[in-house]
């Protein structure tokens, strides 16, 4: 195993804090919107989901990085508060699919355009290459 340098470990100090400093801010908005970060991370996975307007519980638990049954209980808490409902694919009787509802979408999209200015700051300190 190869020893990291010192600037090694400059670099990943200086992009956790600059991650935790995007989450704590994350939070706020979120709060100021009445929701919970996961909440909002909920709508955000729903709405940027590739190549469809819904998912599957497990693909939001991964997407999540969480537990079936705590994505189960999440998907409960904004199925409570109007922001999600969940459908019986028509495709696959056995299948639940999870949709965004109108006040879902208006608030994912006010606090993802709160996250702009953060965002385009770390594109620039950490730019994403595919």
């Amino acid at each position: 195993m190869t020893q990291l340098s010192k600037q090694d470990f400059k670099k990943l100090s200086d992009f956790r804090y600059r991650l935790r400093a995007f989450q704590r801010s994350s939070e706020e908005i979120c709060k100021s919107h009445g929701l919970t970060s996961l909440q909002y991370l909920l709508l955000l996975h729903l709405k940027g989901f590739e190549s469809r307007e819904w998912a599957t519980i497990s693909e939001l638990a991964e997407k999540l990085q969480s537990k079936h049954h705590a994505t189960v209980m999440l998907i409960d808490r904004s199925s409570e508060l109007g922001l999600v409902e969940r459908r019986v694919s028509a495709t696959d009787k056995r299948c639940m699919e999870i949709h965004l509802l109108p006040k879902g979408e208006k608030l994912v999209e006010a606090i993802a355009w709160q996250h702009r200015p953060e965002l385009n700051y770390l594109q620039q300190e950490f730019p994403l290459t595919k």
